[in-house]
C-alpha cells in the first residue's frame, strides 16, 4: 500500500513559522506561540524566536505543563477563520489552541467528496470544537457531531454561531463515541461520510475508558457497518502513538472489504513558512468511494 502525504499550507490566520530543536513557532492570527514538537529533530531557521506565549511541558509522562505568557493574550480567546468557517482560538491547558490546523487538508478533501450530493449525512466522532463539522455543514451537509467533553461541544456550538451556522442541521451530542457508533449500527443507520479523530487515551461522559490501541479496531468495525454503497468516505487520523500508517491502512482495508472504492494511508504534515520543509504531525488512513464521484 503506497504512502501519501497530505500537507497543510499556510493560510491568512495560521502558519507554521519555524521549527527545530523539539519546538515549533506558529502564528494564530495576530499572536505567536511556541509549543513542544518532538518531530522537529532538525535545527530551526532562526536562533531567536519572538512569541507571545510558550507552552512549557511538565516533567511527567501524562502530558502536563503550563503556558508562560510574555505578552497579553486574550484568555477567553480570539476569532480566526479557515475558508468560510469562523471559530475561536484559545490557549488551552492541554497545549492546544482550540483547533488542529494540520487538519485543514482533510477538511478540504472531505468537501471535495460531497460533490453531487444533496444534503449528505455525515458523522464526526471525537469532534472536539467542531471546525471539521462546520467545514461540512457550510457545504450543505447534515452532520452528527459527537464528543465526550461537554465543554468541547459547547465550544463547537459557539463556533457554529460565529460562523453563521447556528441553524445548520447539526446534532451536537455529548456522548461516548464507541457507544454511540454501536447504537447507530443497531439502528441500521448509514452515513455518506465519517470522520474519526480519536485521542490516544480518553474518558467518556460516564467514565468510559478509551485506549486507542485496544478500542480502535472495534470502533472501525462499527463505522464500517455504517457505510453502504452510496457512502463516500471514512477518514481516520491518529496522533501521538507508536503506530504505522501502513498498520492502520491495512486494518481499514480489511474492515472495508466488500465496499467499492479504495483504501489509502499516509502522513499529515504542515509546511513551514521559513524554509518550506514539512513538519509531520499525524498518520492517517482513509477509504473513499471514487466510483460514486461525479
Amino acid at each position: 500500500m503506497p504512502l501519501h502525504t497530505m500537507i497543510g499550507e499556510p493560510w491568512p490566520d495560521y502558519g507554521l513559522l519555524d521549527s527545530g530543536n523539539g519546538r515549533k513557532l506558529e502564528r494564530y492570527g495576530r499572536f505567536r506561540f511556541v509549543r513542544p514538537e518532538p518531530q522537529a529533530l532538525w535545527s530551526p531557521a532562526a536562533a531567536d524566536w519572538q512569541a507571545d506565549a510558550e507552552f512549557v511541558p511538565g516533567a511527567d509522562e501524562e502530558g502536563g505543563g503550563q503556558w508562560r505568557f510574555h505578552q497579553p493574550v486574550p484568555r477567553e480567546g480570539w476569532p480566526l477563520a479557515w475558508d468560510d468557517v469562523r471559530f475561536t482560538a484559545q490557549a488551552t491547558p492541554f497545549r492546544h489552541l482550540g483547533f488542529f490546523p494540520d487538519m485543514a487538508p482533510v477538511w478540504r478533501w472531505m468537501r471535495e467528496r460531497l460533490h453531487g450530493l444533496d444534503a449528505p449525512d455525515m458523522l464526526n466522532l471525537f469532534g472536539y470544537t467542531g471546525v471539521g463539522t462546520l467545514a461540512l455543514a457550510a457545504r450543505g451537509a447534515r452532520v452528527v457531531h459527537v464528543d465526550a467533553s461537554k465543554k468541547s461541544v459547547e465550544a463547537a456550538r459557539a463556533n457554529a454561531r460565529l460562523s453563521g451556522l447556528a441553524d445548520a442541521p447539526v446534532r451536537w451530542l455529548v456522548d461516548d463515541a464507541a457507544k454511540f457508533a454501536a447504537r447507530e449500527v443497531r439502528r441500521d443507520r448509514r452515513y455518506h461520510g465519517i470522520l474519526l479523530d480519536p485521542p490516544k487515551y480518553g474518558r467518556g461522559p460516564e467514565g468510559e475508558v478509551w485506549r486507542l490501541e485496544e478500542d480502535l479496531p472495534g470502533l472501525i468495525a462499527s463505522c464500517r457497518a455504517l457505510l453502504g454503497p452510496e457512502s463516500r468516505f471514512l477518514f481516520l487520523t491518529v496522533y501521538a502513538v507508536r503506530m504505522s500508517a501502513l498498520a492502520i491502512g491495512e486494518m481499514l482495508r480489511q474492515a472495508c472489504a466488500g465496499l467499492p472504492g479504495t483504501v489509502e494511508c499516509g502522513e499529515l504534515g504542515v509546511r513551514e513558512e521559513a524554509r518550506g520543509l514539512v513538519l509531520p504531525t499525524a498518520i492517517w488512513a482513509r477509504w473513499s468511494n471514487h466510483r460514486e464521484m461525479s
